[in-house]
């Protein structure tokens, strides 16, 4: 029994060498660190919302089961939008076409080969029409309706699945300065001038080498940009999306 007391603390500071603490020993020498990671993965999965699964049932999918490297921060699923109010009480993933889908994932390659600490962050995705309408009621309240898609005309591209809105974040997760937040109402957001408003001091040079930066990367990957927000970008036009595609109801 002594001979087994003067071990123990041997033995315990032999596995603190090792990484491990006494009370995590006998977890780790009896599970094998991958079906251990397994589990935690596992865990972490959560379940399809009524509205994420009716989207997936339209045959859309989620973009980061295409590329988890992909970083996603839903901005109507939270209150940091210009409506100021949560609009996405359960969609909590995002949902695309899966053509947009391998699109971005080749994009997000581009972006890692060009500054490898880089990620590309999406803000918002597919989007229900139901979402749509209460989005465009009160751009018109604001007097916004430049920005927002008139549900009635089913122009919005988000609602076909064939848009997102899209960012770069640096090595420890901050956004790039584009000049403006995301959801920006205001001709600083706008791309259709960019030098003037560098030349007026509305953005700097460096804030629009950013956003050329975040262009190229989306435009070689097969993106549309639009005139009036550095960050939304489209694979087909509204047009095309209303031949071809079903709205998310």
């Amino acid at each position: 029994m002594k001979k087994s007391l003067y071990l123990f603390p041997i033995i315990a500071l032999f596995l603190i060498g090792c990484g491990h603490s006494p009370a995590a020993v006998s977890a780790d020498m009896v599970t094998d660190p991958v079906l251990q990671q397994a589990d935690t993965l596992k865990d972490t999965i959560v379940s399809d919302s009524k509205t994420e699964a009716a989207m997936r049932a339209m045959g859309l999918v989620e973009i980061q089961e295409q590329d988890s490297t992909i970083q996603v921060h839903l901005m109507y699923a939270t209150p940091d939008n210009f409506m100021h109010r949560i609009l996405y009480a359960d969609i909590h993933k995002a949902f695309a076409l899966q053509e947009l889908a391998e699109k971005l994932k080749s994009a997000q390659t581009q972006l890692k080969s060009i500054h490898p600490g880089y990620s590309l962050i999406i803000y918002d995705a597919a989007r229900p029409v139901s979402v749509q309408r209460e989005m465009w009621e009160t751009a018109k309240q604001m007097g916004k309706t430049l920005y927002v898609a008139n549900p009635e005309k089913a122009n919005g591209l988000h609602n076909y699945g064939a848009a997102v809105d899209i960012s770069i974040i640096d090595g420890n997760g901050r956004p790039l300065d584009m000049g403006t937040p995301v959801d920006w109402f205001g001709p600083e957001a706008h791309i259709s001038n960019e030098a003037q408003l560098v030349a007026d001091g509305k953005i700097t040079k460096e804030q629009l080498e950013n956003r050329l930066l975040l262009r190229k990367i989306m435009k070689d990957n097969g993106f549309l940009s639009i005139r009036t927000e550095w960050w939304h970008f489209e694979i087909m036009r509204a047009k095309q999306a209303k031949l071809s595609l079903k709205l998310i109801e």
